[in-house]
């Protein structure tokens, strides 16, 4: 049943209402950006041109770093504009958009972060039939599953929107659109819809939790058995990048969604949200680069090529 709605319109919650901090707002928020997009771009450009990284881990981390890209820009250009306009107003139908693809991103990250942890326990716990196990072909399959299989839960989310009734209030606590508040907004009873996206949710959430998590307890227990400290170092030391993210990625997560939205809380669970949607795409890039050697080395040449043929470039 297709919904009857009367507003055209979502209006959002604006920063601040205060003008300076509107404008520091708006520069600081830029700068994340272009530097989110510049920083996982260029992962991509050194995973796809150098050779050494052509690897399941960096083949891995190159998807990531394109959900990133994706994920910031589904909302950051949108709130770009609104700090700059000060029009806090979004129509209904990019409204539904945004939660969409903010729901799309957000699954693929969950299952690609589950695929790295495979990823980890294979090399670690058998890495006699890693080559077999993580082979080209079977990277391919699990990263096209995961942007394929990603469509499920926003799809789900968007069929239960449209058999909704909104006839206003139109406001929506929070900068960007997004499922929860949407169906405060309703008119009509959002009950079997909210139970409904939060089963499929809660399920496939927490299947992709245990698939990331379970196999760091293989690890974990492989790691311990070795017997000198500098191989349980070097062991570990594969892992604590993507350890990080996963971290960062699920206490956000869990706070924004789990954690009631009361008034004593909003402006923390505002904090969070930023961090969550806008931050966390910049630190991904930053936390692997900080940790990978290979990711370094690459990065070196490259810069190195660059200064010895400046400008092979401008002569072609």
């Amino acid at each position: 049943m297709k919904n009857q709605t009367s507003i055209t319109s979502v209006l959002l919650m604006s920063l601040s209402d205060d003008q300076k901090t509107i404008h520091v707002l708006f520069i600081f928020f830029l700068l994340i950006y272009l530097m989110t997009v510049f920083s996982n771009f260029l992962i991509i450009l050194l995973v796809v041109t150098c050779a050494h990284l052509h690897t399941p881990m960096y083949f891995f981390l190159g998807n990531l770093a394109v959900f990133d890209i994706s994920s910031s820009s589904v909302i950051g250009p949108s709130l770009l504009f609104h700090l700059n306009t000060q029009h806090w107003s979004m129509s209904f139908p990019e409204c539904i958009a945004q939660v969409f693809f903010a729901i799309y991103f957000a699954g693929c990250e969950v299952y690609l972060l589950s695929s790295m942890s495979y990823d980890r326990y294979v090399a670690i716990c058998r890495p006699l039939h890693y080559p077999k196990l993580m082979s080209l072909e079977t990277c391919f399959k699990i990263v096209s599953l995961v942007w394929s299989i990603s469509f499920v839960v926003p799809l789900i989310c968007t069929l239960c929107i449209r058999r909704l009734t909104f006839c206003g209030p139109n406001f929506i606590q929070s900068f960007f659109c997004d499922l929860p508040h949407l169906f405060q907004i309703s008119c009509s009873d959002a009950y079997i819809n909210i139970l409904v996206t939060s089963i499929f949710g809660g399920v496939i959430g927490t299947v992709a939790f245990v698939a990331t998590v379970y196999p760091y307890v293989r690890i974990f227990r492989t790691v311990l058995k070795i017997g000198t400290s500098d191989g349980k170092s070097k062991a570990f030391s594969t892992c604590t990048s993507h350890l990080t993210v996963v971290t960062i990625f699920y206490v956000s997560v869990t706070f924004i969604y789990l954690i009631p939205d009361t008034s004593n809380l909003l402006t923390l669970n505002r904090v969070v949200t930023v961090i969550y949607t806008l931050i966390t795409p910049l630190l991904n890039p930053l936390i692997y680069s900080l940790r990978s050697k290979d990711l370094k080395a690459a990065l070196q040449r490259a810069l190195h090529i660059h200064r010895l043929h400046p400008d092979t470039t401008t002569r072609r």
